[in-house]
């Protein structure tokens, strides 16, 4: 990967939907080049993918919690079991294992607190393997899908 191909990626993260004329003329390159730098970067797996960002206050989930999660056991089926249902609960929004005590941390979105503790006593808590649930609100996030340092 060189200098070229990092303009390419950072010019994507600031705006996804640039059209490939318009990566072009804001890399420096033509359009046959940079089309075929952009389709070597998504085969190689440096570009996982497209999206549109959502905002969750503007859809109505105003209630975000961080919800660490403690695991009764380590072993290899019980991680898988965690993992495959908790991919299953569309409010968490971002799941990530740790190392040390706790095990998980989630990043859980809800419409308010209501829905909020329900999702957390009837889902989360039931999750396999959960030995402990810790959960703190988040108050105000300060940087939100930063772009990747290139």
């Amino acid at each position: 990967m060189d200098k070229l191909d990092r303009k390419i990626l950072a010019e994507l993260q600031m705006d996804g939907r640039l059209s490939l004329t318009e990566l072009a003329e804001r890399v420096g390159l033509s359009l046959s080049p940079c089309h075929r730098r952009l389709r070597a970067l998504e085969q190689s797996g440096a570009i996982t993918g497209y999206r549109a960002q959502l905002d969750a206050e503007t859809l109505g989930l105003t209630f975000e919690s961080l919800v660490f999660v403690t695991m009764r056991d380590g072993d290899r089926d019980t991680v898988a079991a965690f993992e495959e249902a908790v991919a299953r609960v569309a409010n968490v929004v971002r799941a990530q294992r740790l190392f040390g005590d706790p095990d998980y941390l989630l990043q859980v979105v809800a419409s308010d607190v209501r829905t909020f503790q329900r999702l957390y006593d009837e889902q989360l808590s039931a999750l396999p393997g959960v030995q402990r649930l810790s959960s703190t609100l988040v108050m105000k996030n300060v940087i939100e899908n930063r772009p990747l340092p290139l």
